[in-house]
């Protein structure tokens, strides 16, 4: 089939696509992507992987991907826009929270754990970048998810927090809050919610900057592109991320495993290794050869879905 409604790649022939939706606890309406096998056996029990997008993405670009292939594979697999981004609701638009996107990681598993088809004991999460984060958080407190893989791992609270490569003053860090609270009181007053500048350059060129220019070589070209990710969130969800760190109990998810992906020349992959540090037996860090961050979202020569098949299908016993 060809591409349609912005999905930047193709139904595979292998599996089928269904819409659904579901609540999450803060009552905000999730839309998803449900895939199946194409000779799927509904009468039987099948283990479940759900994929949460890259931080400002949407369930059309990279998690779509993941979910087609790990479909292809003979798992459900469910694709999801975090809650006020995407085609699920909440106002205002590209808010962000920590708290609301690992709750969007255990609505998924509500919904997923209630299929028929479904055996909830065997239920796993992959998250991508910044969602990669959140998956972490969620598996901390929510024991049904029984593995976790992260790809091109984001701690955005980390992010927020310290700065890329912790690089933040604590003056700097003090100026950025000062001037989210006075947003606070303009948007109390009545003002339109301020977005963050976009994270994705649009018309980059060798003078952009390297971060910048990879993330717009993904979602401002046609190759990633979709009208719904537009890679900027409003500026006061930036307190709550700097208050509330993702992976303070990290150590607990053991002794389920978590496999951590990264591309060999990532900019991220210090989030992983760190992360991998942190984390208890099982555990596994993989290395994908000459791939950066932005290449395991949607390069699958790269992405070594072998591998995540045999971790889920090792794991989701």
């Amino acid at each position: 089939m060809s591409k349609r409604d912005n999905y930047i790649f193709d139904l595979s022939d292998k599996v089928t696509r269904k819409s659904v939706s579901y609540k999450n606890r803060f009552g905000i309406k999730i839309a998803a992507d449900l895939y199946l096998p194409k000779e799927f056996d509904e009468s039987k029990k099948h283990a479940a992987v759900i994929i949460g997008a890259p931080y400002g993405g949407v369930k059309e670009q990279g998690s779509g991907i993941y979910a087609q292939n790990m479909a292809e594979r003979g798992f459900v697999a469910l694709a999801f826009d975090p809650s006020f981004n995407g085609y699920s609701s909440g106002e205002p638009r590209h808010l962000s929270s920590p708290d609301l996107f690992v709750e969007d990681f255990s609505a998924a598993v509500d919904y997923v754990g209630t299929r028929p088809f479904v055996d909830r004991n065997q239920l796993g999460v992959i998250g991508m970048c910044g969602s990669g984060g959140f998956a972490i958080s969620a598996a901390q407190v929510d024991r049904r998810i029984k593995a976790v893989a992260t790809v091109s791992m984001y701690d955005m609270s980390r992010v927020q927090a310290n700065g890329w490569k912790d690089s933040f003053t604590e003056e700097e860090r003090n100026s950025i809050l000062d001037a989210i609270t006075q947003q606070r009181y303009a948007e109390f007053e009545g003002g339109t919610p301020v977005l963050t500048d976009r994270g994705a350059a649009i018309g980059f060129d060798d003078n952009t900057d390297p971060i910048s220019r990879e993330f717009g070589e993904f979602y401002s070209t046609p190759r990633g592109y979709h009208p719904n990710s537009i890679t900027q969130f409003t500026v006061t969800s930036g307190m709550s991320f700097m208050n509330f760190p993702l992976l303070t109990h990290i150590k607990s998810i053991s002794p389920r495993p978590i496999l951590f992906i990264m591309g060999e020349h990532a900019h991220s992959r210090y989030f992983s290794e760190d992360a991998y540090e942190l984390a208890a037996e099982p555990k596994e860090l993989y290395i994908v050869p000459n791939a950066g961050h932005v290449d395991l979202y949607d390069k699958t020569d790269l992405i070594p879905f072998d591998k995540l098949e045999s971790f889920f299908t090792e794991n989701l016993k």
